[in-house]
């Protein structure tokens, strides 16, 4: 069998096509920087909050053919989606396979935004990102990859672990098997790393590791920020004033050889990282069982009802994750994961402890929570139900950029071969395992390392779209 070519059969239609609008599209970004610089102010408008916006004959020119250039660059990149899943397999190149392999993804992905749009004047601020075009693509990016992770057993073409190939050892894209058994794929689609494994496939699993992870860890930091930081702002004091030393100590730390520490055998040996894990995964059941306390203290039934199933499922939660003590054997993180884990969760805590504060410091100030006290409510009540909601804007904000700085951590401790296994497919690790090659096989480290990039913008665009809605609130 030949190589693959990256366009099949569409690339003597799509490949000049694209490269006109592309330039273009540079020629009219330029256009418009130069006549942003030299043209002189022709007319003025005002904005509807009175301030003055300059705008000449030529900048809306040149903007239009911006506009209509970049529209012409994504039509012809979605053509070559499009019609790389029509066409018949024989013709399909290395694009057209890949778009097929996702064919799962866009079609949740298409389901998910229908929906969202169809019914987003009912969902609150998500159903308000759709306004917003900066947010629509990022929610797109980061959907694209969750959705990935979700479908990674029907996307992958080769097992990322266990299929290592004899012959396809960084091979380029499109390299065919040389002799494919029967149902096996034909082809490493993004070539094949230093073991002769399929690089396309580790990328997608990668992404199964990281989005288990990623969003864990941040979601775990913030309840630990939320627990501390609500009192310490709420109440101040010494209280206050310990937890902002502690919080500040901790940041002071070098997040690397925190990492270094973590992982040695000594430390292990100990069990630092368990007796960690044990004080840090107790933070969602406290902040749950305090949640419930004070939403329902008048009602004592429903109380101890929500109260006794936190306490039930959050403590067999508990020992299955933090001692690895399940009495059924179904929850456990292997030892690896469990440091990656609780060191990110360390490491992000006394950022969100001191955000929280900070809000909580500012909210608490307003009418409604003086309101609260004159009602008689208690202090938790007024925490949790009065200031968190109103500071549930710039923490949804924080929490999608968060995310994305978890995940260039992981790829960080991945790279330097701390905490993952080194036959994981996390992106990390993959471009550790072919960065000595980068030079002649630039593939095996540069596929993972532009997943991190797109899933990172993707979370800040999508931070963006949800700071421009949250301020219209």
């Amino acid at each position: 069998m030949e190589p693959l070519t990256w366009t099949g059969a569409l690339g003597p239609w799509l490949n000049p096509a694209i490269v006109v609008a592309a330039v273009a599209l540079g020629v009219s970004v330029l256009a418009n920087i130069l006549v942003a610089i030299l043209t002189s102010e022709e007319r003025v408008h005002y904005g509807e909050d009175g301030v003055a916006l300059k705008s000449s004959s030529a900048t809306r020119f040149t903007r239009l053919a911006m506009g209509l250039s970049l529209a012409a660059v994504i039509a012809i990149l979605l053509s070559y989606i499009v019609g790389g899943v029509l066409l018949p397999p024989d013709a399909k190149g290395i694009i057209g396979r890949l778009a097929t392999q996702f064919l799962p993804v866009w079609i949740a992905l298409a389901v998910t935004f229908a929906v969202s749009i169809a019914f987003k004047r009912r969902l609150g601020l998500y159903g308000h990102l759709f306004d917003n075009v900066i947010g629509m693509i990022g929610f797109g990016l980061v959907m694209f990859w969750v959705f990935s992770a979700l479908f990674a057993d029907v996307v992958v073409t080769f097992d990322p672990v266990r299929d290592v190939i004899s012959g396809m050892k960084n091979k380029a894209p499109g390299t065919p098997l040389r002799s494919p058994e029967d149902g096996q794929y034909a082809y490493y689609l993004l070539g094949g790393d230093a073991l002769a494994r399929d690089v396309f496939s580790r990328m997608v699993a990668g992404a199964r590791v990281v989005l288990t992870i990623a969003p864990a860890a941040t979601l775990f930091a913030f309840m630990v920020g939320i627990v501390l930081g609500v009192p310490a702002g709420y109440l101040g004091g010494k209280f206050d004033t310990i937890l902002s030393f502690i919080a500040n100590l901790v940041l002071a730390f070098p997040v690397i050889l925190l990492f270094f520490l973590l992982v040695t055998p000594e430390i292990i040996q100990m069990g630092v990282p368990t007796y960690m894990a044990a004080v840090l995964f107790l933070f969602p059941i406290v902040f749950l069982v305090i949640l419930w306390n004070s939403a329902f203290h008048t009602r004592p039934m429903k109380r101890n009802l929500f109260v006794g199933l936190t306490v039930l499922i959050g403590g067999w939660l508990y020992l299955g994750l933090a001692w690895d003590a399940d009495p059924f054997g179904l929850v456990s993180i292997p030892g690896g994961v469990l440091i990656v884990f609780v060191s990110v969760v360390f490491v992000n805590s006394p950022t969100v402890f001191r955000i929280v504060r900070g809000l909580t410091l500012d909210i608490r100030t307003r009418d409604y929570v003086a309101a609260a006290q004159t009602r008689g409510e208690g202090p938790w009540y007024i925490m949790l139900w009065e200031i968190l909601p109103n500071a549930r804007g710039p923490l949804l904000v924080d929490f999608c950029l968060r995310i994305g700085y978890t995940t260039i951590l992981l790829g960080t401790l991945g790279f330097f071969g701390l905490g993952l296994p080194p036959e994981s497919p996390d992106w990390g690790t993959s471009i550790n395992a072919g960065r000595g090659l980068l030079q002649f096989f630039p593939f095996p480290p540069l596929v993972p390392a532009v997943a991190i990039m797109s899933l990172v913008l993707g979370l800040n665009l999508l931070a963006d779209g949800l700071r421009e809605e949250s301020l219209k609130d």
